[in-house]
């Protein structure tokens, strides 16, 4: 035993740690200007397969303005640009138990201090975390670090606790003060600590379009290509997020699959994830971690 994690689970939560590192690593080395990104997200997934794991959402990179959840949809062919500022943002799951880890490069040295500003707010972070301390604490320090570079953290994005087979279970860690969070980190659970920094005003809202999705209820549709659709996702991704171009092998053509993806929303069935955008058009950088939280100490999972 390992404080409240028994050791298959310690081992599972670890190994899957070690595989997002190793990913974040490797996507380290593949992007540059130029590249196209439905190439290089599927070349991430198809790498956390061959390393032993599954991916625990698609591979997010989302590029300068563009804050979080952008996955590439089928037929994309975007390109990372010249002189852009780029996130990673990687998932791996062994057997339900998930790592979650972020970074960001930037091809323009202007941002190189938004850059340090985030990764800095990452490491103080985690030097802080431990059981028993308020969350908001957490945002506090990262608040600061990130401000003290001359940046604003993203007020409405956050970390949060992640169980097996759920990514987002339920306590946000936040990247500013909130003193109306009252939750306390806790033994026995892991923590997924995400600061975004921005030139902005610190703040995103919702973009038009959704390019992943997560099943929320399984319940009877009368079309059969819906029903098709809910029972691939339901075996396959288990209430973890998929991308829109996961399920090409079932619907080729673009405009029907998110004709019935969107019909699926609409009846409560699926849950769609919105692209994410810096309010005021400000370039955003994004590091993170996730942490196991235990007894008498905490451990890195994705160092």
């Amino acid at each position: 035993m390992y404080g409240l994690i028994d050791e298959e689970a310690y081992s599972k939560i670890v190994k899957a740690g070690k595989i997002a590192s190793r990913i974040r690593k490797y996507a380290l080395s593949k992007v540059k200007p130029g590249i196209r990104v439905y190439d290089f997200c599927e070349d991430i997934e198809r790498k956390i397969v061959d390393e032993g794991g599954k991916p625990a959402f698609p591979c997010n990179i989302s590029i300068n303005n563009v804050a979080a959840h952008y996955t590439p949809y089928v037929g994309d062919s975007s390109t990372v640009p010249e002189e852009s500022v780029v996130k990673i943002d990687i998932g791996v799951h062994v057997d339900g138990y998930i790592a979650d880890t972020a970074v960001t490069v930037s091809f323009n040295p202007k941002y190189d201090d938004l850059l340090l500003a985030v990764e800095t707010a990452l490491e103080r972070a985690v030097e802080t975390i431990r059981p028993g301390i308020r969350v908001s604490r957490i945002g506090e320090v990262i608040e600061k670090a990130i401000k003290s570079y001359g940046y604003k953290p993203i007020r409405n994005l956050s970390g949060h606790s992640i169980e097996r087979y759920n990514l987002h279970s339920g306590v946000s860690i936040p990247n500013t003060p909130d003193i109306f969070n009252l939750s306390r980190i806790s033994p026995g659970h892991v923590y997924a600590i995400e600061p975004f920094g921005t030139n902005g005003v610190g703040y995103v809202v919702e973009g038009s379009e959704a390019f992943i999705y997560s099943l929320i209820k399984e319940k009877k549709v009368k079309n059969e290509l819906a029903k098709k659709l809910v029972n691939e996702v339901k075996r396959k991704y288990d209430g973890l997020p998929f991308a829109e171009r996961w399920l090409r092998s079932i619907v080729n053509e673009r405009p029907t699959l998110v004709s019935v993806l969107r019909e699926l929303v609409k009846s409560k069935i699926l849950h769609k994830y919105p692209v994410l955008l810096e309010a005021s058009g400000g370039v955003v950088a994004q590091f993170e971690h996730t942490v196991l939280v235990l007894e008498r100490e905490v451990i890195v999972t994705t160092l």
